[in-house]
């Protein structure tokens, strides 16, 4: 009995580090268009757009694990930029909600309107388009070299 509770409080601490774990991961994306051009002018930040079809392109797939993912990335832009992720799921289950849904379709009939993913829009913070780029290979260096010399 003794040994059960001992694996279950450890199961608990691991499940709670875990989700911790990955709600973390993803926290510094917003979702919101509007929230993100507030902060971007609240820190004198550019945006970084993300037009992603999260869970069923390949390469956005590829770019979110290999890049956006990584230390190398997210210590990148921390200085420089609000993440704005504006996805365009299939999968019934990866469903937005009806409001996202609109603001992402709006967004793209501004910013992507060839429909290509994954695809990269830079903006400063008055929402005017300084980039656009889509998928590197070659992981957080390569692309984060992309990016400064898309900027400069």
């Amino acid at each position: 009995m003794k040994t059960t509770k001992i694996i279950a409080v450890i199961t608990l601490i691991i499940a709670t580090s875990l989700m911790s774990f990955i709600g973390e991961e993803n926290s510094n994306w917003l979702t919101s268009y509007k929230d993100a051009v507030a902060q971007a002018k609240k820190e004198n930040k550019m945006i970084l757009m993300d037009f992603s079809g999260s869970d069923w392109c390949a390469n956005c797939i590829r770019l979110e694990r290999g890049v956006f993912g990584t230390e190398a990335f997210k210590n990148y832009a921390k200085d420089k930029f609000i993440l704005l992720n504006v996805d365009f799921p299939v999968k019934k289950k990866n469903k937005l909600s009806p409001e996202l849904t609109q603001q992402n379709e709006d967004l793209a009939d501004k910013y992507n309107k060839d429909g290509q993913f994954p695809t990269i829009i830079i903006l400063d913070a008055n929402e005017k388009t300084l980039a656009k780029t889509g998928y590197k290979e070659g992981g957080p260096e390569i692309y984060i070299k992309h990016l400064k010399s898309l900027l400069k």
